[in-house]
């Protein structure tokens, strides 16, 4: 038998800058930034999407924009903004995304261009992934104006949106150009998406960095009153410690089953559908935490005493630790436990979930006892109450 075989490898990087006030004509970062990228031979063009939400709540934004980017050199700024309802909503209308896409065939958005996406989560993830589907790609920017998005998937390398009600179930990896993350943008946001947001500086804390873990112990309070410059710092190191499992020899774009920035994801996904997404994304998070770290505690993994701060730390945010449908229904399994077999098979080979063997040491089990589950979900209802 004979054969041809190649093998290579794709360089990818990426910065995340921290910033106030980025359309301010006086902040250079994004300007200096795209000017850098400027070719002589010819103009680049730039595509605006952005979440109505935000252009809501700053009044005046679509305009600072658009003179913004106008005196970039090199570039041509199209001549719409194009305007999305933001919120988990816009991952599940396929219209949405094909409206991106004429977008970017009708504004002659090329791979040398860009596309610039400015919202929360939801709304980066359908641009990136309506950017990485035209042309076979073109080139993103993001710009998250949220909590959640600043300090974990904003930073990160996944795109994608809902389909038959699976989470991320048409999806791409494509990394960012570049991530500009300003904190003006936080400033609007209302209390309950300013403190769900943090639960993902929680998880990543618990498998990876127990100091951090101990700062949020000793910060939650003013955190969670809106102390600005501490949700910088929360923000910059959760950002840190998401781009150093990136790039450091981790499995950015997940060829394997493990997902270790998972944690307390497995059940969160199922119970964000399940309640057709009135459960925001990090109180989900944060009941899948909270149930994965006593189900650690009871397989002697930790002990009550981690267990415990845990739990604390999160209803110190003033985030949920348990859910109804955490129980058996009508003697029928919980529709959250069963839907382990959906997670696995979203994770693609063996099941591998993330539990923890200490306060900042993640650690895998491919396999889940359902009568300990069970009980853990019992312990987390009383720990609610």
């Amino acid at each position: 038998m004979e054969y041809i075989q190649q093998q290579f490898d794709v360089n990818f990087s990426f910065r995340v800058f921290f910033s106030r006030d980025l359309f301010d004509p006086a902040n250079t970062c994004l300007s200096a930034f795209l000017e850098s990228k400027a070719e002589a031979a010819f103009q680049k063009k730039l595509l605006v999407v952005l979440d109505g939400g935000v252009a809501a709540s700053h009044p005046g934004l679509a305009e600072k924009i658009t003179y913004y980017l106008m005196q970039v050199r090199g570039f041509r700024l199209a001549p719409e903004i194009v305007t999305l309802t933001g919120g988990e909503s816009v991952k599940n209308d396929l219209s949405q995304l094909f409206s991106l896409v004429d977008a970017i065939d009708q504004h002659g958005i090329d791979r040398h261009s860009y596309v610039i996406g400015i919202g929360g989560g939801s709304l980066l993830d359908l641009v990136g992934f309506a950017a990485a589907i035209s042309h076979r790609g073109v080139k993103h920017i993001r710009i998250p104006t949220t909590v959640l998005s600043q300090n974990d998937s904003g930073v990160g390398v996944k795109n994608g949106i809902n389909y038959k009600g699976k989470k991320n179930f048409l999806g791409s990896f494509a990394p960012p150009a570049a991530v500009f993350n300003d904190s003006t943008f936080l400033t609007t946001l209302d209390g309950r998406d300013w403190r769900s947001g943090m639960v993902e500086a929680v998880k990543v804390a618990l498998i990876r960095d127990a100091p951090f873990f101990e700062w949020m112990e000793k910060k939650a309070e003013a955190l969670t009153g809106g102390d600005m410059p501490a949700m910088e710092e929360l923000i910059y190191r959760c950002a840190a410690l998401h781009m150093a499992h990136i790039g450091g020899g981790g499995d950015p774009f997940e060829s394997g089953s493990a997902r270790p920035l998972d944690f307390g994801h497995w059940s969160a996904h199922k119970l964000e559908q399940l309640t057709d997404f009135s459960l925001r994304h990090g109180e989900a998070v944060s009941i899948g935490i909270a149930l994965d770290s006593v189900y650690s505690f009871l397989l002697g993994w930790i002990d009550e005493a981690a267990m415990l701060r845990i739990v604390h730390v999160l209803k110190a945010m003033q985030l949920p630790i348990w859910h109804p449908l955490l129980q058996k229904q009508d003697n029928e399994p919980s529709p959250v436990i069963a839907g382990l077999e959906e997670f696995r098979e979203h994770l693609g080979g063996q099941l591998t979930i993330s539990l923890l063997r200490a306060i900042g040491r993640g650690a895998e089990i491919h396999h889940i006892d359902l009568d300990m589950l069970y009980k853990a979900a019992d312990i987390c209802q009383k720990l609610q109450s």
